[in-house]
């Protein structure tokens, strides 16, 4: 099981939405797509952003997320 949970995911993702915006995500697929970019951005050397003892590029995205780290942005953006 992955942790945090998608919904959790979405939660700090959308977090700096203000009421009555349209939500940055609305989906699990949108979480997938920009761990696994950022994934793919870690294995091909970039400096991950979260400290500690994760060693897999995805839970390092994942970790980097939950945290606020990076961001996604929305197509406006």
């Amino acid at each position: 099981m992955l942790h945090p949970s998608y919904s959790d995911l979405m939660k700090v993702v959308n977090s700096e939405v203000e009421p009555g915006e349209a939500k940055v995500v609305n989906s699990r697929y949108s979480i997938v797509m920009a761990t696994s970019k950022r994934a793919r951005q870690i294995i091909g050397g970039d400096d991950t952003l979260v400290e500690g003892d994760i060693n897999k590029p995805l839970s390092l995205a994942v970790e980097e997320l939950n945290q606020g780290k990076i961001k996604i942005l929305s197509d406006e953006e």
